[in-house]
């Protein structure tokens, strides 16, 4: 039995080196062709339409800059046991239209972690909603509001 088990090693050991060894020359023939060319697009060839472009860009430029940066994602903290998904809509829909507001909960008992978050459609509305609402009181406790950030795993 034992002289299966070592063949079978043998061949795993002996795939796993002619991997290696196609590697190594797949990544040699790569570095002796050298880098792609890359097409080179002439005026004539590009089209698109330059005043709607222009538009886009002068609206942008004409925007608060403060709306700009902020995401439309923001995270709430420091929320009452009270507080459910349709209260914290609520509260947001004051300043603008909200996409989504979620009070996340515990998995196994089902009650709230004390924190949410609330998607915001228009990225001016969700930095009113931060001025307004970071420290003010909801449900007797005072909230935290911020910008979502990712979180690292």
């Amino acid at each position: 039995m034992s002289s299966n088990y070592s063949m079978g090693k043998r061949r795993r050991d002996a795939e796993k080196a002619r991997k290696k060894k196609e590697r190594a020359e797949r990544r040699d023939r790569r570095r002796r062709e050298g880098p792609s060319e890359i097409p080179i697009s002439e005026p004539e060839d590009v089209t698109g339409d330059l005043e709607a472009a222009e538009r886009r860009a002068k609206a942008r430029r004409e925007a608060p800059r403060g709306a700009r940066s902020i995401p439309s994602k923001l995270f709430v903290g420091s929320l009452s046991w009270g507080v459910d998904d349709s209260l914290l809509r609520e509260t947001f829909e004051k300043f603008g239209n909200v996409t989504e507001a979620v009070v996340v909960c515990d998995r196994d008992t089902g009650k709230s972690r004390g924190f949410g978050f609330v998607v915001m459609a228009d990225r001016a509305d969700a930095s009113r909603a931060i001025d307004e609402l970071d420290g003010a009181e909801l449900d007797g406790r005072p909230i935290v509001v911020n910008v979502a950030t990712e979180r690292k795993r």
